[in-house]
């Protein structure tokens, strides 16, 4: 029985351990991926169909959460070795081929729960696996185009807001001003209304997401370059990343604004989210104002506080809706 538990449990002590991911982050995806459904339903009655797609959801985006990182990992390693040699493979903990399995596992899961929640929703998350495997293996190392591998390193995030939208004009019905007959991809029904808060929220996702990625880019510049893995640090400098890094937090936050005035979110959402906007912005400007010595450290801290910025102002948009349906329903 213990050799049992030891077999079950070390796979997942190891996930637990593997990125050192804080325990608020785990939990926060949890809201994140819930979040954008619950946003696209509206405030309505929450039936066991709703609750359903939420929960296929939030699986089929942490499967994906995960299996984009291992793959990443496994597709990294020769970067890693020199940016990140603590990481999994680089440091021994674990070889590619095992690896190679867990990241299967994560990747049949992802399917296997879109497809409950439509064939729709199945295309979209493989489109986006086929994406981001080719940029990971072949794109980001061979195209010539400058900060080609931060251009489109969002992809993987844009998913959560295309998928949570999707799963609801696919697999709920209800009253639509634009309706599409895919064949056997099945009916999209939705509004104009709706497909524009789809395309604020992409666009908040792009910038909030890439923001933080140049100051991670420029911790990591030194690796990318060795490898020729073309960021905004290694083709436009250091502090032009940090710059643009800069320049993106802040047209994030007026996405956020425009998102608030489009779509069900209130001032509970509007208030808190200015509260973070305003604090990573501070540390923005440290990181703009920082000078050649500094820069690395500095770019470290806004690369993992403009994460977490990311990632809370998902769970605001979580905190305004569930506190609107708790009011509607009871």
């Amino acid at each position: 029985m213990n050799t049992k538990k030891s077999y079950l449990s070390r796979p997942i002590n190891f996930l637990a351990h593997w990125r050192s991911l804080p325990p608020y982050e785990l939990i926060s995806y949890v809201f994140m991926f819930a979040s954008v459904p619950m946003l696209a339903y509206g405030i309505q009655v929450y039936n066991i169909t709703i609750i359903r797609i939420i929960i296929f959801t939030i699986i089929t985006m942490y499967a994906g959460f995960f299996a984009a990182l291992i793959w990443n990992d496994i597709t990294d390693v020769d970067i890693d070795t020199v940016a990140h040699p603590d990481r999994p493979i680089p440091s021994g903990r674990i070889s590619k081929k095992k690896f190679f399995i867990i990241a299967l596992f994560f990747s049949a899961l992802v399917f296997i729960f879109a497809i409950l929640v439509s064939p729709l929703c199945l295309i979209i998350v493989g489109a986006t696996a086929l994406f981001v495997t080719f940029h990971d293996i072949y794109l980001k190392k061979h195209v010539k185009i400058p900060a080609y591998s931060e251009i489109f390193t969002p992809a993987q995030w844009i998913v959560v807001g295309v998928f949570g939208f999707f799963a609801i004009w696919t697999a709920i019905p209800q009253s639509s001003n634009v309706a599409i007959n895919l064949s056997f991809l099945g009916p999209i029904n939705t509004n104009k209304d709706a497909i524009i808060q789809l395309i604020v929220l992409v666009l908040f996702i792009y910038f909030a997401d890439n923001a933080h990625d140049l100051a991670e880019g420029i911790v990591d510049a030194e690796g990318d370059k060795t490898h020729k893995v073309r960021t905004y640090a290694t083709s436009f400098g250091e502090k032009n990343a940090a710059r643009i890094s800069f320049v993106w937090f802040l047209i994030s936050g007026i996405l956020a604004f425009i998102l608030f005035y489009t779509t069900i979110l209130s001032f509970v959402f509007l208030i808190s989210f200015i509260i973070l906007w305003l604090y990573i912005m501070s540390y923005s400007y440290k990181l703009l104002k920082s000078d050649k010595k500094d820069i690395k450290k500095i770019a470290a801290i806004v690369g993992r506080k403009g994460f977490d910025y990311f990632l809370f102002s998902f769970n605001l948009i979580f905190l305004d809706v569930f506190i609107q349906i708790i009011i509607f329903n009871f």
